[in-house]
This record gives structure tokens, sequence and C-alpha cells, in this order.
């Protein structure tokens, strides 16, 4: 029994690209590629683009990574928000209430 082969991205990306110019055929017998595993290749790449070659990934983890990137990126806003709001409270407060620290 021969070990499993692993390819990295660019390959699988090269394997799709020369499979549409010199035939699908002729591609996998070069490389000694099943079928299965090219169409599957072909699959997340056509529905997913170069993310679909993180091990794993379906296109329902593509969609709640994207969700959870922009709920990250709001709360970071909202963070930065709060922040710069009690950053000018402070301010403010010390403007207001400058006379009683100058007493002491």
């Amino acid at each position: 029994m021969s070990e499993k082969r692993k390819f990295i991205k660019e390959e699988k990306l090269q394997f799709i690209k020369e499979a549409g110019e010199k035939g699908v055929k002729i591609t996998l017998e070069k490389h000694g590629i099943y079928p299965a595993t090219y169409y599957s290749w072909k699959k997340k790449f056509e529905s997913m683009g170069e993310a679909g070659f993180r091990h794993g990934m379906t296109p329902g983890h593509l969609k709640e990574i994207k969700r959870l990137e922009k709920e990250n990126e709001l709360l970071k806003k909202l963070l930065a928000e709060k922040e710069l709001e009690g950053h000018l409270k402070t301010e403010l407060l010390k403007k207001k209430y400058a006379w009683a620290r100058k007493k002491n």
C-alpha cells in the first residue's frame, strides 16, 4: 500500500489550470490524480476560491468565518468608540474641576 500523497494549494491550482488548458484526462494521468480528487478540488475552488483548499474547509465554514470577521470588525469599532468616549469624559472633567486641583 502506497503512502497518501499530499498536494499544496499551489499544486492544486496548477492542476486545475492545466486541466482547463490541456484536458482533464491528460492532466490527471500525467500527475496520477484520481478524477474524484480533481473534481473535489475544482468544486471547492469554484465555490470558495483559494480558501477552499484550507484543511476541512466547507462553504458553511467559509460563510461562518466571514460572518465572524464582520462581527469582530464591528466590535473593534464599538470598543474604539467607547475608549474615545471615556477619554473625552476624563478630559472634560479635568477641565471642569481644574480649580479644585489647584487648591491642594
